[in-house]
């Protein structure tokens, strides 16, 4: 039998160049897992992944338990999720974005998590070759969610204080634009952008839909909305971007929620003709194999709406590690929320400069992954305070390394 010549790779090109992109990320979990079968998972700080260790309350686990003993709750449903469940998230909604049109069911989708939501959103949206804007840093899988449409995504410097540059944001605009992707507060800076930055992008995306003759849409990522500190408020954008909002979120960091994939996505009210984008996201959440939101985790979290578990252990984890690397040298911008801190790499080539960490057995994540170089994150969702202060040696160690 002859051999077969084979002219194109077994996969497609896409996903092997996606994957080479996405590399470092494995390097430094694969990394890690050897550091922890020589060490000794408790002798390895591990500052690597947002997967919060907190879990939900008994009387929530009680609920659960409730929900199992009802009819029904395995069903089909509406692909958008039930009703009941997206009017009760609405309401509440509604209230905490003081929004004066009320937000209904019919402009809610349950999701699995904000991923869903985004690409769900953006398979609505987008025609090969449309653009979609982030601020950068920025969450490194929106690349791969736009790519996964035909997109191309367009990050776009934030400030040295990371927050919106309204200017620089307006020069990245072309009649390519469909859409913009922000994320506040931001994973990996733990920046809350302004009220006013966020006024300015809204009346720069009606001017541009001005002359450009289209919708452009304001995808707002907003996992970390109710994760913040020392009083910060976090803007209400579906009111102060009323005409090109759409709220996203997921329940894996307020509810530590993170294995069970649920969250949704809220269109404004006030978007033009939102009913025909609800239309369409309904479509697209099934041809993309989501079809809805698991059951059991919609009705569960319908009642645990406007809660935040574990702020004061994050408060209190914050509260040792962020004072700390300050008086060690590192250069911080202002966490106000999240569960990441992300300093300024002492070197250039943050990759390096994570990889020296490991050393000291501290596994961090260097800035580029995240359009951010030249810094690094540090995740403290799963990692305690003892744990937090016995890693402190080696940070201390490290900062002396490179010369702080």
């Amino acid at each position: 039998m002859a051999l077969i010549t084979r002219t194109r790779p077994p996969i497609a090109r896409a996903v092997v160049s996606a994957a080479e992109d996405f590399s470092w990320i494995r390097r430094m979990f694969e990394a890690g897992i050897a550091l922890k079968e020589e060490h000794g998972v408790e002798n390895v700080f591990d500052y690597s992944l947002g997967s919060p260790n907190i879990n939900p309350p008994r009387s929530a686990i009680a609920e659960l338990k409730r929900i199992l003993d009802d009819p029904g709750k395995h069903s089909y449903m509406q692909q958008p999720g039930f009703p009941k469940v997206r009017q009760q998230i609405a309401d509440h909604l509604t209230e905490e974005q003081g929004l004066t049109t009320p937000l209904t069911a019919d402009l809610l989708m349950m999701t699995c998590g904000a991923a869903g939501a985004i690409n769900v959103v953006l398979h609505s949206i987008l025609d090969p070759g449309d653009d979609v804007l982030t601020p950068a840093p920025c969450f490194v899988e929106y690349q791969f969610y736009t790519q996964n449409h035909g997109g191309n995504l367009v990050p776009v410097q934030t400030k040295p204080d990371f927050q919106l540059d309204i200017k620089a944001l307006e020069e990245a605009f072309t009649p390519k634009t469909r859409a913009i992707i922000i994320n506040y507060p931001n994973n990996p800076t733990a920046v809350i952008y302004s009220e006013e930055s966020l006024r300015q992008l809204d009346e720069l995306i009606t001017r541009k839909e001005e002359e450009y003759g289209h919708d452009i849409y304001l995808l707002v990522d907003m996992p970390y909305g109710r994760l913040v500190f020392d009083g910060a408020v976090v803007p209400p954008i579906l009111k102060i971007a009323d005409k090109h909002a759409i709220y996203i979120t997921s329940h894996s960091k307020d509810l530590g929620l993170a294995g069970e994939r649920v969250g949704f996505a809220a269109l404004s009210p006030s978007l033009i003709n939102p009913s025909a984008l609800f239309g369409a996201m309904t479509f697209s959440i099934r041809t993309l194999g989501f079809i809805n939101a698991p059951a059991l985790m919609q009705r569960w979290v319908a009642d645990m709406q406007g809660q935040m578990l574990g702020l004061d252990e994050y408060t209190a984890r914050r509260g040792v590690l962020l004072p700390a690397l300050r008086g060690m040298g590192y250069e911080i911008v202002d966490p106000r929320g999240t569960f990441y801190i992300f300093p300024k790499s002492p070197i250039k080539d943050d990759v390096k400069f994570c990889k020296a960490a490991m050393k000291y057995n501290i596994l961090l994540v260097p800035g580029s992954g995240f359009e951010g170089p030249g810094h690094f994150r540090v995740s403290y969702s799963s990692i305690d305070i003892p744990q937090i202060e016995r890693s402190l040696d080696g940070f201390q160690a490290l900062a002396r390394e490179f010369g702080l």
